[in-house]
């Protein structure tokens, strides 16, 4: 199925050069006695990064056959991760490159989307937020407050982020994954 640019709508899964991509922003301009040009951000449905391209006159896209699936993390053997299809339980073993940006957030059992591209997992997206235990903290002192009140804490992850004085060892917090910030106590 094709698309003009006229249907391209933010979160749009495409195929650009055999790529499956989502289109993130998009700006259509037409000056007088010129051909339309549209400029279009694109995030790479397989590596995350960002891609910048403009297009000159009518141009059509091919949408890209992407399929998201329930899916649930359940072990690591050396360089693979694998996850299960919570509703058939398939498993799908995913390399550390195409899950890079994520390990940081990875813990047993936890729920998150597998996205597909021609019938292979390409990559996965996390839920918005992961509540993970603090391994690693050192105590707050009182009236240390020169640096906004925050410290460095280890995750069960191997993730460092800031955390308020309050926080100790063995607490569990809540992260945005998008951020890696600390949100609250869980």
């Amino acid at each position: 199925m094709t698309l003009n640019y006229g249907e391209l709508k933010r979160g749009t899964s495409i195929e650009l050069d055999g790529e499956p991509y989502s289109v993130v922003e998009y700006e259509h301009s037409k000056m007088q006695g010129r051909a339309p040009v549209m400029k279009i951000r694109f995030r790479s449905l397989r590596t995350g990064k960002i891609l910048d391209r403009t297009f000159q006159g009518d141009v059509k896209f091919s949408l890209a056959h992407v399929d998201r699936r329930k899916a649930q993390y359940i072990y690591r053997d050396g360089d693979l991760f694998y996850f299960m299809d919570t509703e058939s339980f398939e498993q799908f073993p995913m390399n550390e490159d195409q899950i890079k940006e994520s390990l940081k957030f990875l813990k047993d059992q936890i729920e998150l989307d597998l996205i597909f591209f021609e019938d292979n997992p390409i990559s996965l997206e996390l839920p918005l937020n992961v509540d993970l235990k603090v391994t690693d903290s050192p105590p707050g002192v009182k009236g240390d407050t020169a640096q906004g009140a925050s410290k460095l804490a280890t995750l069960e992850t191997g993730l460092q982020i800031s955390v308020p004085l309050f926080v100790n060892e063995g607490d569990i917090v809540k992260v945005d994954t998008r951020t890696g910030e600390y949100l609250s106590r869980a």
